[in-house]
Order: structure tokens, then C-alpha cells, then sequence
């Protein structure tokens, strides 16, 4: 019997030397190129809790705001753009004259000063309403950007005209195909250029389908597809495999749980880059719809030197400015209050 164990073990302790050499991540060539921060609706208020309650009107519950920015907002994704985003991600609506329109919500009622569906109200009386009405710190006690938002919601036109030359990533969070034709044909109208800019989209398969007609070259990204690809890759890449799963997709990389990825950084992402897939760092892993962005100054630290790929970011306004000091603009009184703003927040988690 201790015979057999003895061989066993020996037997097991092979096996785990040999996967071990042929993940060794210096094994592959570093990759070329440098990790771009992808910013999440731009410049934005964010959550105290990271996981609201489903019904819980967010904007309800957010940090002492230390900016005026308001998420989807023009001057939020042009702010992003100025402090380091190599892509912006905004959320598609449409109006009930068909407008394209940039808010993340169905109904108006939590963060606007407007009630109902976005869908119901014309593209006119969604620009008289007030972006920043239902932001909140105290628990709705006092409104800090109330009335800062009046005419605040965009156009897809006028996001166009404010990124000219940087990526997109359109969220379409509902299962309207209706509205993601109407983006298609604003794009094309627009006369934008989305696969030589890298423009790319986001939604379930259904919605994705008539975007990958049109810009079948286009970075299409489900976030079920995602995270099939990553699964399947935890489990199958220790065996030096690529999933047909990850073929054209996206694969998510927690940052608490890289060591998970057989291979990483570098001989993941040359497998990712052989299938023609992307690969994307998020924050802690995550069940919620979209994964979390970093939020913390010291977690760009955690991304190996070597990464090329996206980095998932919730928090622009801080994660810029750690990555790209050179960009940051912010002024002394804005740097200070951020500095207290994420020492409680690294006190909540």
C-alpha cells in the first residue's frame, strides 16, 4: 500500500511539474504594447455599496461626491478621455421619436428629475429634464447636483462629435434589437468609422446580432459569452488548451484571482491573441451584470508589468491618474478630498 501511494504521489507531483512548465508564462514572448484603461460611463459618481439591492435607486447612495461629473454625460467622457481612457463604455437608450440616446437606466425616475420610461418621452423633453436631480450622499437628506445636469442627456450624435478619434463600448442592456438597429444606423449615418476606430458593443447574443452583420470585425461582447470563455479556460488552459468557447470572444480576469489563469499573464495572452480573442482585467470577481471596474489606486499595481490588454475601470477619476500621473489635472483641493474619499472606501470593503 505504501508502494502504490509513494508512486501516486510521484505520479501527481509529475503531472503538476509538467503543467506547471508548460503554463510557464516566460515561456511566451512578452506582448507588445501596454494596458488601456477602459472607462465606464466615463467620469461618474460612485456607489458606497457595491451591490445595490434590486430596486434600489443607486444614485441614492452615493459617495460625498469630491467632482461634478454625471455618468454619460459629454463633459464625463471627455474628462475620461483627458485623464488616461484608451476606450469609454456609454449606455444606449432610445427615445420615443427614436433618438439615440445616452443613459443607462429604463425609467428616469431614479436619477433624473423626469418620470417613466426613457422610451416614452420624446428626444426634446428628455433634454429639458435634469441629469444630476436624484444624486444623493446622505441618503437623499441634500442633492449636490441638482440642477447641474439640466440638458445634460446626449445624443448618439453628439458623443460622436465630442470622441471623434477614441473607442467607444455601446452598452445595450436591454433586449430591444429595435434599438441596436436604430445605433447601427445612426453609426453609419454619422459616417463613423467603427472598425478601423475599435469601436465595440456590448449586449446580450440577440441585440449583438445585427451589429455583427454590419461590423462583423467589431469587438461584439456578451457578457454570458464572457464568461463561458473564462470558465472554460480555468479549467481547460492548465492543459495547455484554447476553448473553442474563447474563439472571437472575451476572457475576464479578476484581479484577485489571476493566479486562477494558467499561463498568466503572458502565455494566456498569446493563447487569446491566436483565437483572436480580448482579454480584459476587471476588479474582484463578480455575479453581477457587467463585472466590477478597479476602483483603488494600488489594485494598477496588481496588473502585471507585461499586460496589453483592457483593464475594466469603474472609477476613472482615480484609476487614471495611477496609471497616467502625467495626466492627471486635477487640482489640490480635488486631490485631497480624493485621497479621504478612498481611504473610507477602503474602509467599507
Amino acid at each position: 500500500m505504501n508502494s502504490w501511494l509513494r508512486r501516486a504521489a510521484f505520479v501527481l507531483a509529475l503531472a503538476f511539474l509538467v503543467m506547471t512548465f508548460v503554463n510557464a508564462s516566460w515561456l511566451a514572448d512578452k506582448p507588445k504594447g501596454y494596458p488601456h484603461l477602459l472607462s465606464v460611463r466615463g467620469i461618474t459618481q460612485q456607489p458606497v455599496k457595491l451591490d445595490a439591492p434590486d430596486g434600489q435607486c443607486a444614485a441614492l447612495s452615493i459617495e460625498p461626491p469630491v467632482h461634478d461629473y454625471i455618468e454619460n454625460t459629454l463633459p464625463a467622457l471627455q474628462r475620461a478621455s483627458g485623464m488616461g481612457s484608451a476606450m469609454v463604455l456609454v449606455d444606449v437608450n432610445a427615445s420615443a421619436d427614436g433618438k439615440i440616446v445616452l443613459f443607462r437606466d429604463k425609467t428616469l425616475d431614479c436619477r433624473t428629475s423626469g418620470t417613466g420610461d426613457v422610451a416614452a418621452l420624446s428626444l426634446v423633453q428628455l433634454k429639458a429634464l435634469d441629469a444630476g436631480h436624484g444624486y444623493s450622499g446622505d441618503g437623499g437628506k441634500t442633492f449636490p447636483l441638482r440642477g447641474l445636469g439640466v440638458g445634460y442627456i446626449p445624443t448618439l450624435d453628439e458623443a460622436l462629435v465630442a470622441l471623434p478619434s477614441e473607442p467607444i463600448l455601446f452598452n445595450l442592456s436591454g433586449r430591444d434589437v429595435a434599438v441596436a438597429a436604430r445605433l447601427v444606423d445612426g453609426l453609419l449615418a454619422a459616417g463613423r468609422e467603427v472598425e478601423t476606430l475599435g469601436d465595440a458593443f456590448m449586449g446580450d447574443e440577440a441585440v449583438l446580432a445585427p451589429i455583427r452583420r454590419r461590423f462583423p470585425k467589431a469587438w461584439a461582447l456578451s457578457m454570458e459569452a464572457a464568461r463561458q470563455c473564462t470558465g472554460d479556460y480555468m479549467l481547460q488552459g492548465w492543459l495547455g488548451m484554447s476553448p473553442a468557447s474563447c474563439k472571437g470572444g472575451t476572457i475576464l480576469v479578476p484581479i484577485n484571482r489571476q493566479w486562477l489563469f494558467a499561463g498568466w499573464p503572458n502565455r494566456l495572452i498569446a493563447r487569446m491573441a491566436a483565437v483572436d480573442a480580448h482579454v480584459v482585467v476587471t476588479g474582484p470577481a463578480s455575479d453581477g451584470a457587467e463585472p466590477r471596474g478597479l476602483d483603488l489606486p494600488e489594485q494598477i499595481g496588481k496588473v502585471p508589468a507585461s499586460f496589453n490588454g483592457f483593464i475594466w475601470v469603474s472609477d476613472q477619476w482615480v484609476i487614471g491618474p495611477a496609471l497616467h500621473p502625467a495626466a492627471d489635472r486635477r487640482n489640490g483641493r480635488e486631490k485631497a478630498e480624493t485621497e479621504v474619499l478612498v481611504a473610507k472606501r477602503r474602509e467599507n470593503r
